[in-house]
């Protein structure tokens, strides 16, 4: 396997900007992403808040993680399957698209994955639960591709 990206636990500072009081106790806390099995592609997330998620309510998940990946890669960030399939768990935004450039970011590439409950029964999520997954996927560009701009920031940041 091609070894193209790492995780990184964001500065103590960063994650208290997402996260509020108990940010210290959680920062301890914070476990790397990972893959529970030798033939996942997906690396788990874990929360870092305990929450319960009704039928249409939404949250934002500080996750406290930056990944350092190689140009021409993304992070895809989906809800993981068995939460999809039994609570109809999904990201806000369909997809969590992150791109390499992010980790490079004013908020140090900070990962948030925002979920929405869109079934029938409350999901309940406690701190160090695996809720997200994210995949590595290489892709390419146009041949006449001219793309200058610079990000700075997360969700919307390049307009």
């Amino acid at each position: 396997m091609k070894r193209i990206a790492g995780f990184e636990k964001v500065s103590l500072k960063q994650f208290a900007e997402g996260y509020g009081p108990g940010a210290e106790a959680a920062y301890e806390e914070i476990r790397l992403p990972r893959r529970a099995t030798s033939g996942s592609a997906g690396y788990d997330f874990f929360s870092t808040l305990d929450f319960d998620l009704g039928p249409g309510q939404e949250i934002k998940v500080p996750t406290g993680i930056r990944a350092r990946i190689d140009e021409g890669w993304v992070l895809s960030i989906y809800p993981r399957s068995g939460l999809g399939f039994k609570y109809r768990l999904r990201l806000s935004n369909t997809v969590g698209i992150i791109d390499s450039d992010y980790y490079g970011s004013s908020n140090e590439g900070h990962i948030f994955i925002k979920i929405v409950n869109c079934g029938e029964k409350t999901l309940s999520v406690r701190r160090g639960d695996a809720f997200a997954q994210g995949i590595f996927t290489e892709y390419g560009i146009t041949v006449d591709d001219e793309a200058d701009g610079v990000r700075d920031g997360g969700f919307g940041s390049t307009n």
